[in-house]
């Protein structure tokens, strides 16, 4: 068969979930492929893959479609009309508008239908109006998990049937070493024991409720770092702080990839209680990293999580804050959390993702 891929968030300097997801799948693709199918793909790009983003192969071809604006629904739509695909494939959310063929995306989540207020007006608008055509054109549809199944079913009424849930892989990062972990800690100015946030600083990760019961928990010592790129209303998310809690509470910003395993691995805990996630690649990365995680009980994450975490009702700020106090205060639990975590993740490869995408790709 001959394959289009949507390569284009690849290839974007600060990747977050949805970027490093596209990457991460499509290189285990390309591996699988070169195992066993040797499809015909074609990667389409908006800017210039560097050297080496992934491996050559004679199946394999690359393009750029550098056009600044309308990249999906004009550039890549006509690289379409021009190559003829069997299958076209767009690993984020939004398949061109006009395209032959058929089309398989991935739906990642429908946060925004939940959280409206959390988007820019004309951001949500296209969201709705691009998942809602996307779920209708796609010959199959893969979602991150069981929730994301139900969203779309409730949300677009879309057959379940027409829906694969494919999870995502979370290998890569491994427990860092004391040494890196110092390194990381001096560079974000972290001065002693603390827990850990990470993603994008915006309403719907319940930063507010994370910071008021941590502050009433009273934990001598410890600081409570809230990592991750600044989000649309990020003032609304972070609530004012006293002068006396700042130095408690620590925002470094966006965190180096390079830095992300000593940053999960120094932490005491990992807290993420999160009013809604579509796959939440934190929490699994945080097992991955030998550290306990508190999350919610909400949309996917007790899905994920399964038994190795710490669920707690995050609209329950009192129920985050007793989970901070039973993880900080019972080194026995945090050790039982930390090898079921372990465990828990060696369901989420990227090689079981890739073979079960390649098979919704080439068997429709």
């Amino acid at each position: 068969m001959r394959i289009a891929i949507d390569a284009s968030r690849t290839t974007v300097a600060r990747r977050t979930g949805t970027e490093n997801y596209a990457l991460q799948l499509i290189r285990a693709l390309l591996k699988a492929n070169a195992g066993r199918a040797n499809h015909a793909i074609t990667l389409y790009f908006r800017d210039q893959p560097p050297t080496g983003l992934f491996e050559e192969s004679a199946a394999v071809t690359e393009r750029v479609i550098p056009i600044p604006r309308l990249w999906t629904h004009v550039g890549f739509a006509a690289a379409l009309w021009a190559d003829r695909p069997d299958v076209t494939f767009v690993p984020a959310h939004t398949l061109p508008y006009l395209f032959p063929g058929r089309g398989v995306v991935t739906i990642h989540d429908l946060g925004y239908r939940f959280f409206p207020t959390a988007h820019p007006p004309s951001e949500l608008r296209y969201l709705d109006a691009t998942t809602r055509y996307s779920a209708r054109r796609a010959a199959r549809i893969l979602a991150d998990s069981r929730a994301t199944q139900r969203d779309l079913t409730e949300q677009y009424g879309v057959d379940p049937a027409k829906i694969r849930v494919v999870y995502p892989g979370v290998e890569g990062l491994q427990r860092a070493d004391q040494a890196h972990i110092a390194a990381v800690r001096r560079k974000y100015g972290i001065p002693g024991d603390y827990l850990l946030f990470l993603g994008t600083l915006q309403p719907r990760k319940n930063l507010g409720r994370l910071i008021d019961a941590f502050l009433s928990c009273n934990l001598t010592g410890f600081s409570l770092v809230l990592a991750g790129k600044r989000g649309w209303l990020f003032e609304e998310a972070i609530p004012a702080l006293r002068l006396d809690q700042r130095s408690r509470v620590i925002i470094p910003g966006y965190v180096a990839d390079d830095d992300i395993a000593a940053l999960y691995s120094g932490a005491t805990a990992f807290t993420f209680p999160s009013l809604y996630e579509g796959f939440g690649f934190p929490v699994l990365e945080a097992m991955r990293c030998g550290t306990p995680v508190l999350c919610s009980t909400t949309s996917s994450l007790p899905e994920l999580a399964g038994d190795a975490a710490l669920l707690v009702d995050p609209l329950d700020q009192d129920a985050i804050a007793a989970g901070i106090a039973r993880l900080v205060s019972h080194p026995a639990l945090r050790a039982d959390l930390v090898t079921r975590g372990y465990q828990q993740t060696q369901r989420f490869t990227w090689a079981r993702a890739a073979q079960e995408t390649l098979e919704a790709l080439t068997v429709l």
